[in-house]
C-alpha cells in the first residue's frame, strides 16, 4: 500500500494566492553582498545566492515555514508503506526557457546526473545516499526507488540541488559547473547577462504558470527585468540605497540598522537563516586541538556575548549549539553550559602544558607558541565574519594568551589548506532546510565537509538512524544526543551566532520577503512596485 500525501495545487492554490494582473513593464535594481561562485543550483552552496536559483530554476517539491512540503513541479507523490518508493506526478504544462518540455524523462535525467563521478560529491553521498534508481511510467508519473528509508529525501526534491535543468542544457552547457546563460531552467526569470563582480540581470519569462503553492499570485512575474548589483562593502551598499541607485539591498549591517529604522522612505526586514549556526570547528588531527583542554580553553576564553554587542550592536543572536536556533532539532539544553570563564580557560592551558609565555605574551609549549590558524575562503565571508574574527582574535590574545592567526584568501587557496591539513580553524554556516543534511554532511566521520577530523562512532550511528525514522519527534532525540556530543561531550565545536539576513527595500517596492525554507531572501517572482 501507499500514502497518499494529500497536497494538490489546485486546493492550496485556493487559499489565498491571486492571479497575477496584467504583465507591466516594472524593472528593479537589487544590491546583494555576494558573488556567486556558480549558477548551477544542483551545485549550489553560498547561502546567500539560493534567491538566484530560484529565480531561474523551480524544484519539484516546496517546503513551508511550518516543515511541511507543498506541490511545485511535482502536483502531488505518494510513498510507499516501507518508505523506500516515491511515486511523482509532474504538472504537464511546464517548459524550459529553450522550449523543451519538462516531464519525467528530465527530472529522471536531472537525478541521474548527480550519479556522474565528480559531479556533486557530497550530495551524492548525503542526500541522494539512498538513491537507486528512477523509472518512468508515464510522461507525468515518475517512480523513484531508494535502498533505504530516507527521512531526508524530500528535503532535497525541496532544495536548490532539485531545481530542474533542461536535459539539453546538461549536456550541451559549455561550463557546466558554473552554470550561466546556456544553463537552462522553468522559473519566473531568464537570465540573459553576467558581468562578472559587477551584475547579473535577469528577464521575465512570459511563459511561466507554475509557481510554488504558497505563491502569492500566480502566472509571470511582476517585474519584467531585475538587475542585482554586486556590491560587497555594506556602507556602499546602504549608500546605493539611500541615494536610489538600487530599490532594495540585502545584507544590511549593524553599524547602518539604525540609519535604514529612521528613514521614512525605507523599509526593514529581517529573518534568522535555517540550518547551522555560524561555528568554529576545530581540527583535531594535530596540535593544538588534539587536546580537549585546549578546544575548552578557547571557548571559555571569549566572552562572546561582549564580541556579539560590540561586532553586531546587539542585532545578532548568539549560538549555544551547532543547529541554529530557528530548527526544529534545536537543543536548548546546551544553552549557559559554556563559554566566559577566563580563569577556568588559563587553568586548562596550564594543565595541557602551555604554561610559558613569549615576549609578546603569548603561550609556549617546549618552545612553541600557541598558534591557530583560521582561513577562510572569501566567496563564503559575509556578516562581517571578517570584523568577528578580529574581535575574537583579540580576546584570545588578551584572557589567554592564543594566538589566532586570521587569513581570508581565494577559493582555491582555501581548499588547498584543508588538502594539507594546514588549518586548525574551520568558520561555516549551513543554511540547509533540514538541519540533519547539515549534520550529516559536517560531523561523521566520513562527512563530506568534516573539518573537524574527529571521529565518534555514536554520533554517526545516531545520524544514520536518524535519516532512517520518519517521525520529526524521532528524529530530533537522536539529533540532541548528536548536538550534545558535539558541542559538550567532545568539544569540537565553538557556536557563535544564529545567521540571519536583514532586506532594506524603498517602500515603493512590495512583496520582498525570505524562503519559508531557509530564511534567506526570496527570489524575485511575488516581488512588484507599488506605492
Amino acid at each position: 500500500m501507499r500514502r497518499l500525501i494529500p497536497v494538490l495545487l489546485l486546493a492550496l492554490a485556493a487559499c489565498g494566492a491571486q492571479p497575477a494582473p496584467n504583465a507591466e513593464a516594472a524593472t528593479l535594481t537589487w544590491a546583494i553582498e555576494t558573488q556567486p561562485i556558480t549558477f548551477n543550483p544542483q551545485l549550489w552552496s553560498q547561502n546567500k545566492v539560493r534567491m538566484l536559483v530560484f529565480n531561474q530554476f523551480d524544484a519539484l517539491v516546496a517546503r513551508a515555514e511550518d516543515g511541511s512540503f507543498r506541490p511545485w513541479l511535482a502536483r502531488s507523490w505518494e510513498v510507499s508503506e516501507d518508505g523506500r518508493t516515491y511515486t511523482l506526478h509532474l504538472r504537464d504544462d511546464v517548459t524550459f526557457h529553450d522550449g523543451a518540455k519538462f516531464d519525467a524523462a528530465s527530472v529522471k535525467a536531472n537525478l541521474e546526473q548527480f550519479l556522474v563521478p565528480g559531479y556533486n560529491p557530497a550530495v551524492a553521498a548525503i542526500q541522494l545516499r539512498a538513491f537507486k534508481g528512477a523509472k518512468v511510467l508515464s510522461p507525468t508519473v515518475l517512480e523513484i526507488t531508494l535502498k533505504e528509508p530516507d527521512a531526508l529525501f524530500l528535503d532535497f526534491l525541496a532544495s536548490p540541488y532539485a531545481g530542474q535543468i533542461s536535459p539539453r542544457s546538461l549536456k550541451a552547457a559549455k561550463d557546466l559547473k558554473f552554470g550561466g546563460r546556456d544553463l537552462v531552467g522553468t522559473g519566473p526569470f531568464i537570465l540573459d547577462r553576467y558581468v562578472q563582480g559587477q551584475e547579473i540581470h535577469y528577464r521575465r519569462n512570459p511563459a511561466y504558470r507554475w509557481p510554488p503553492a504558497s505563491a502569492a499570485h500566480r502566472g509571470p512575474a511582476h517585474l519584467s527585468e531585475i538587475t542585482y548589483r554586486l556590491l560587497p562593502e555594506a556602507a556602499v551598499r546602504v549608500g546605493a540605497l539611500t541615494s536610489g541607485q538600487v530599490q532594495v539591498i540585502e545584507g544590511v549591517p549593524a553599524t547602518e540598522v539604525a540609519l535604514i529604522k529612521k528613514d521614512p522612505t525605507l523599509a526593514l526586514h529581517t529573518s534568522l537563516n535555517s540550518g547551522t549556526s555560524y561555528s568554529y570547528y576545530f581540527n583535531t588531527s594535530h596540535p593544538p586541538f588534539d587536546d580537549r583542554r585546549v578546544r575548552e580553553a578557547f571557548r571559555e576564553a571569549v566572552d562572546l556575548d561582549a564580541v556579539l554587542r560590540s561586532v553586531y550592536r546587539g542585532t545578532a543572536t548568539r549560538a549555544w549549539s551547532v543547529v541554529g536556533k530557528r530548527s526544529p532539532f534545536y537543543d536548548a539544553t546546551l544553552e549557559r553550559t559554556y563559554g566566559g570563564d577566563v580563569a577556568k580557560a588559563n587553568a586548562l592551558l596550564d594543565a595541557a602544558g602551555w604554561k610559558g609565555r613569549d615576549a609578546e605574551g603569548y603561550r609556549t609549549k617546549d618552545g612553541k607558541r600557541l598558534t591557530v590558524r583560521e582561513v577562510s575562503s572569501a566567496p563564503f565571508v559575509r556578516d562581517r565574519r571578517d570584523v568577528l574574527s578580529q574581535a575574537v582574535q583579540a580576546q584570545v590574545k588578551q584572557n589567554a594568551g592564543i594566538d589566532l592567526q586570521v587569513r581570508i584568501v581565494d577559493q582555491g587557496s582555501a581548499q588547498k589548506a584543508v588538502d594539507d591539513d594546514q588549518y586548525e580553524i574551520f568558520g561555516n554556516s549551513r543554511g540547509d532546510s533540514d538541519a540533519g543534511a547539515a549534520l550529516n554532511l559536517i560531523l561523521p566521520e566520513k562527512g563530506a565537509i568534516n573539518r573537524t577530523r574527529f571521529a565518534d562512532p555514536r554520533v554517526d550511528k545516531w545520524l544514520a538512524t536518524a535519516s532512517a525514522v520518519s517521525t520529526q519527534a524521532e528524529r530530533g532525540k537522536l539529533y540532541a544526543k548528536v548536538q550534545r556530543a558535539a558541542v559538550a561531550g567532545n568539544a569540537i565545536v565553538f557556536p557563535l551566532y544564529v545567521p540571519a539576513d536583514q532586506i532594506a527595500a524603498a517602500r515603493s517596492v512590495q512583496g520582498v520577503g525570505f524562503d519559508p525554507a531557509s530564511g534567506t531572501p526570496a527570489g524575485a517572482y511575488d516581488v512588484r512596485l507599488g506605492t
